[in-house]
């Protein structure tokens, strides 16, 4: 039998039924609850990853004959009851891989976590999705394009994956959730998902709940460590169709997610930027190298009169004159105020309005038309 989300109340020393399983035979919820709990504690067994509990489960036939094989301890017994009672309370979900709703790219790796923990709809991790990854220290520019590109991703179905970072991780996260239709994002955490990290993206992470999903390996309650980072990265590369890089330093993390997509075979995508800014060295030695697309637009993406047609923002005019003046070379406030004839800070009140609307980019050495 598949594995079901489980909501186990501990209340009095009884279990209370979640409504999920309501319809159930009292049976069937005694095997549903007693297969979650075995498969628990062979994950959480030290020395036991993904690899070897694939093995366990297939030498031994199921959950329940492989937990009793190893004998986990009663210390790890202890940790997972209490671990299932946390997540009770928080309503948080156990999705297993034998599950019909766990994410499907991700299962396709063969070291994938055996069992995810979920906070806020489950459903979303089915749609197509895409990740988006870059720098903490991100420019303005970067960060606005980045938002623009997920908005529109989202209103096309497609959920965007991050890893709720500041910077270029919130830039995609909350430019999904500006989606008027039913769009969503997946945060992917290196903690537990009842770790909320870092902390002045609370409102966020609760926002990301009610509108799209939030999952981890790790246990309920689990603090991370720097090195759980680095699995976080892979996983938000592997549960994604393609992955687009943004602003990021060659060593950052965001390009070592990048080469897990490669790696993985998914069709990763770079958003190119000025050479004299460091945030623009990942990308640009990505394209260089051969191994991502450029990335200039959503164009890149989707069919250009489908994406037309979908575009819910306000357009400019076609006859404003700044966006005529700007083109495919870098150019300046000032260059554009001799052109145009405007003042500077009307050029910087135009210009903010079309970089919000997508239509340019800051580059660092000027604006570029989209």
């Amino acid at each position: 039998m598949g594995a079901f989300f489980l909501f186990i109340a501990r209340m009095g020393g009884k279990y209370t039924v979640p409504l999920s399983l309501r319809n159930f035979s009292h049976q069937d919820i005694i095997i549903i609850m007693n297969e979650l709990y075995h498969k628990l504690l062979i994950i959480r067994t030290p020395g036991i990853g993904p690899i070897k509990y694939a093995d366990l489960i297939r030498r031994f036939g199921d959950a329940t004959t492989a937990a009793g094989a190893i004998s986990p301890n009663d210390a790890v017994r202890d940790g997972v009851r209490r671990e299932m009672d946390r997540a009770a309370a928080l309503n948080i979900h156990y999705i297993c891989d034998d599950d019909v709703r766990y994410p499907p790219r991700l299962r396709e790796l063969k070291n994938h976590p055996p069992i995810l923990t979920v906070r806020g709809n489950v459903d979303v991790l089915r749609r197509p999705m895409v990740a988006m990854v870059g720098t903490r220290h991100a420019s303005a520019a970067g960060m606005t394009f980045m938002a623009n590109m997920a908005e529109q991703f989202s209103s096309h179905g497609i959920t965007v994956a991050s890893g709720m970072a500041m910077g270029t991780d919130t830039a995609a996260h909350r430019g999904a959730l500006r989606s008027s239709n039913d769009g969503a994002t997946v945060a992917v955490l290196a903690g537990g998902v009842d770790y909320i990290w870092p902390i002045e993206n609370e409102s966020l992470y609760d926002d990301i709940m009610a509108r799209g999903a939030i999952i981890s390996e790790m246990p309920v309650g689990y603090v991370p460590l720097a090195t759980n980072f680095i699995q976080r990265n892979r996983w938000v590369a592997g549960i994604a169709d393609q992955l687009i890089l943004g602003e990021a330093d060659p060593k950052s993390g965001s390009v070592t997610t990048a080469r897990f997509a490669i790696e993985m075979n998914r069709p990763v995508f770079a958003v190119p930027g000025h050479p004299s800014d460091p945030r623009s060295m990942g990308p640009n030695g990505l394209i260089r190298d051969g191994v991502a697309k450029i990335c200039i637009n959503i164009d890149n993406f989707f069919d250009k009169k489908t994406h037309q047609n979908t575009k819910k923002e306000k357009k400019f005019d076609a006859e404003n004159v700044i966006l005529d003046a700007i083109g495919t070379i870098p150019v300046t406030e000032s260059v554009l105020a001799d052109i145009v004839q405007k003042s500077i800070s009307e050029i910087k009140r135009e210009l903010v309005v079309l970089e919000l609307q997508g239509l340019v980019r800051n580059t660092g050495a000027g604006y570029v038309r989209m």
